[in-house]
């Protein structure tokens, strides 16, 4: 079945990308449509959780959607009896942003579909989307707002129900109440901030069992603490060679405080990306980030506090190494693994093994139909990374006519481009630019 209608955008992604380009486009007046079949639009994968343990990484005063008013989403805090200072949960978040959408489509500029797009073809006139129950949706313009997508399978235990490579999925959720009422050990794979979740949501679910986190380097989030702000010029801070950032950086921060040098450098962080010739991004991303990630990152103090107190009560072991081999029977998951720097292997039996290496990082593994069949068709392509796609300084889909990327899939260019203060800015930008193509 084909729409007859023919609408200016179509927005496919229903997380805080695409609701607020949706929202800026409706005060243009611009009309459009976001699809979403996952079940989360206006909140998507980060602001859906339920859990009361998961709360915002930064403080409420900086987590406002309208880059104009600043102060929007403290209102909201604050008359829910919260604080601007508050690390509040990321449960009220996706009430706000719900919020947004709400009144987004009562404007009469929205029309949400709860379906999945699985095909597009262009046309002369702009987009033809085909949706996962048959309908055809047609649109001048595309905006690809699709947000993080969940990791590459684990190479081992594929075909184990043990083994959770989705950490967002209900099988994730099940495993946690499964772990919880029996109390068996658990093994993360991988240390950010997914395995953070994964510890706080086992923790509140009464889980007293022992929670093993591995990853490589066995590096974890640092937690926030009040630190003054150190801004810098842009002219003060060096460009083009990851090496020499790195120096000025660890000499800043011994000036101001480690927190407060990489904070400086937030405002910067897009022109300091692009700054730096291919070699030496893909230097940043395989020695640096670990690193980088792990400082810049950062969880709330109680957050911090919990994990800490985990580790102490012997409840959370963080291991730096690697798994050797996994062998499932009867008992549970056998798991080998070799620490950093040791001959021997440690081994353990674990109940469950759950992927928290983080969100997908090469676009061409993924397995979204849409994504899949548009990189297969030649209309969009990879960034030169090969970690999002491949987007110009407006972010228009490189080869694609009247085609917008937004957020993680625009990683590759401006890398900084996860948090809410550079995706409302983007958002707004590429709102601008369509009103600009479409003539508005």
């Amino acid at each position: 079945m084909t729409s007859d209608r023919h609408l200016p955008v179509a927005i496919v992604g229903g997380g805080f990308s695409g609701t607020m380009v949706a929202a800026h486009l409706a005060r243009k007046g611009i009309e459009s449509v976001l699809i979403d079949g996952a079940g989360r639009a206006g909140h998507g994968v980060a602001y859906s959780t339920r859990e009361p343990a998961h709360v915002l990484n930064v403080r409420a005063e900086v987590m406002s959607a309208w880059a104009h008013d600043l102060d929007h989403f403290v209102r909201v805090a604050e008359a829910d009896g919260g604080h601007r200072r508050d690390f509040v949960q990321r449960q009220q978040f996706g009430r706000y942003l719900r919020g947004i959408l709400k009144d987004t489509i009562d404007s009469g500029c929205l029309r949400l579909v709860e379906r999945q797009a699985v095909e597009a073809e262009p046309g002369e006139d702009g987009w033809t989307l085909q949706l996962d129950n048959g309908e055809e949706l047609r649109a001048s313009g595309l905006v690809l707002a699709i947000g993080n997508q969940p990791p590459e399978p684990l190479p081992f235990g594929r075909d184990s129900s043990r083994v959770i490579h989705n950490p967002w999925s209900g099988d994730a959720q099940a495993a946690v109440e499964d772990l919880a009422a029996s109390n068996e050990d658990v093994l993360l794979v991988g240390t950010g901030l997914t395995m953070v979740d994964a510890v706080l949501s086992l923790d509140a679910a009464g889980h007293r069992g022992r929670i093993v986190a591995l990853s490589r380097r066995g590096l974890i989030p640092r937690g926030h603490t009040d630190s003054a702000p150190a801004p810098v010029a842009a002219e003060d801070v060096p460009h083009g060679h990851v090496r020499t950032i790195w120096r000025w950086l660890r000499k800043r921060g011994a000036e101001v405080g480690w927190r407060s040098a990489v904070d400086g450098l937030r405002p910067h962080s897009h022109r300091l990306w692009q700054s730096l010739p291919l070699h030496e991004q893909k230097r940043f991303a395989r020695h640096a980030r670990p690193w980088w990630d792990v400082h810049r990152h950062r969880i709330a103090p109680e957050v911090a506090e919990r994990l800490q107190g985990l580790i102490a009560e012997g409840r959370l072991q963080i291991v730096a190494g690697r798994i050797q081999s996994v062998t499932d029977d009867d008992l549970g998951l056998t798991v080998a693994y070799r620490r950093r720097g040791a001959s021997r292997l440690d081994e353990g039996c674990f109940a469950y093994m759950i992927n928290c290496t983080g969100p997908l990082g090469t676009i061409s593994r993924t397995r979204d139909p849409l994504l899949k069949g548009m990189l297969a068709d030649g209309l969009i392509r990879p960034d030169n990374l090969g970690i999002a796609l491949d987007v110009d300084e407006r972010s228009r889909v490189a080869g694609s006519n009247r085609a917008w990327a937004m957020g993680p899939l625009t990683k590759g260019r401006y890398w900084e481009i996860i948090a809410v203060p550079d995706i409302r800015g983007q958002a707004a930008a590429v709102a601008d630019d369509i009103a600009m193509e479409l003539g508005r």
